[in-house]
This record gives C-alpha cells, sequence and structure tokens, in this order.
C-alpha cells in the first residue's frame, strides 16, 4: 500500500470524533493540539475528555451515534467506539460524502492513519507502519527522540528567524541556497552579534541584489 505523507493545516476546522473513550482521547488530544474544531459524540466519556467538554475544549454530545451525524462540512472522521459494527457504518457514511474517516484500531476501514510524533517545538517527525504495527512506531519513535537534542526545537526556531533574514538579504539564486543549506549546518543564537548572523551578512554583501531598473526620465 503507497501512502502520502503530509502535514495539513487544522486550525479551526470541523472534525468529528465518535467515541470518547480511551482509544478516542489521544485522538482528539492529537486534532487539539493542531488547533482542530473538535466535536465529540458518545454517551460517556473519559474524565480527560468530560475535562475538555467542560472547558469548551471541545463539543461533547452525551449520546450514541445515529446516521445523519457525519455533517457535510465535516473535514475529516475519527471513529474510535468499541463496537466494530458502529465504526464501519461511521466510516461508510463519511466515505459516501468524502469525507477521510480513520476507524481506530480497524486498518481496512481507514483513510489516513495517526502517526507516531516525535516533536521538539516546529520540528515534527511523524513515523507510520500503515496500520501494520503501531507497537513498532511507538518503539522508533522512542528511539529517535531519545537520540535527538533537547534544544533542537530552540535550535529550529533561531534558525528559521535567520531563514528570514536571508531572504530579505539576498536576491533567489543558487548562492542563497547554499548559504541556507550551509546555515542548518551551524550553531544559531538569537544575539544580533550570533557568528552565523554576520556570516550570513557578509554572505549577502558580497553577493549585492541587482539594481532596480531607473524610471525613464521625461
Amino acid at each position: 500500500m503507497s501512502l502520502f505523507p503530509i502535514f495539513l493545516k487544522m486550525t479551526g476546522r470541523p472534525c468529528l470524533v465518535i467515541g470518547a473513550g480511551n482509544l478516542a482521547e489521544s485522538k482528539i488530544q492529537s486534532l487539539r493540539a493542531a488547533e482542530a474544531s473538535v466535536t465529540v459524540i458518545a454517551p460517556y466519556a473519559s474524565p480527560a475528555i468530560e475535562e475538555m467538554a467542560a472547558s469548551g475544549e471541545v463539543q461533547w454530545h452525551a449520546r450514541k451515534y445515529q446516521p445523519g451525524d457525519v455533517a457535510q462540512d465535516a473535514f475529516l472522521v475519527v471513529t474510535a467506539t468499541d463496537v466494530p459494527e458502529v465504526n464501519r457504518a461511521v466510516y461508510l457514511e463519511a466515505t459516501s460524502k468524502s469525507i477521510l474517516c480513520n476507524a481506530v484500531d480497524d486498518p481496512p476501514y481507514c483513510d489516513f492513519y495517526f502517526p507516531s510524533i516525535v516533536k521538539r517545538g516546529d520540528l515534527q517527525i511523524a513515523i507510520s507502519t500503515a496500520g501494520a504495527s503501531p507497537a513498532l512506531a511507538q518503539r522508533l519513535r522512542k528511539e529517535i527522540n531519545a537520540a535527538l537534542p533537547l534544544d533542537i526545537g530552540a535550535w529550529l526556531g533561531e534558525l528559521g528567524n535567520l531563514r528570514r533574514e536571508v531572504l530579505q538579504l539576498e536576491p533567489l539564486n543558487e548562492a542563497r541556497k547554499q548559504l541556507l543549506h550551509t546555515l542548518a549546518t551551524r550553531e544559531v543564537c538569537g544575539f544580533d552579534a550570533c557568528p552565523s548572523r554576520a556570516y550570513a551578512r557578509e554572505h549577502a554583501w558580497g553577493n549585492p541584489r541587482p539594481a532596480s531598473p531607473r524610471k525613464a526620465e521625461g
């Protein structure tokens, strides 16, 4: 099976979760971490989900799933009940409306999978086994997590700031591309006198922008 890896902007997108037990909890937390707008349908909820509903983080309808609950404007659907027949009914309803659906722990009824994530600030590394072995994905996540420096997220933030400075200083060309690749191998700090910032400025001054064409006088 071929999967297309992608990072989606989820802020404000309406997402539906059927089920509110332990299976659903981590999925809801992942969607909320991405700032999605989450609606939950389930007769009962775990304490954590009850707390999220009480604080307004999610909207919870305390009842069983009913056909027609999958709204046409839903961006994606997760079904995580402990009744396989319900999960598959939700999946079929979602796909009939061309809405992506994940039936937790039931790979044939999944349009997408939740990967294991290693996160440091804006850095995210996603690991998927296409549902074949979530345990292996979790093991690899732990190994990668242990191998990454704890401050790499902060370093990435400063590197992103410096990249934006370079884009303003230097025109699009092969030299700028090489500079950005070089900076990705160097220490970067937030101080104006940071050696990497000085290096970037010297590089830009040695590669000035082309002169703007003058308006014809008349």
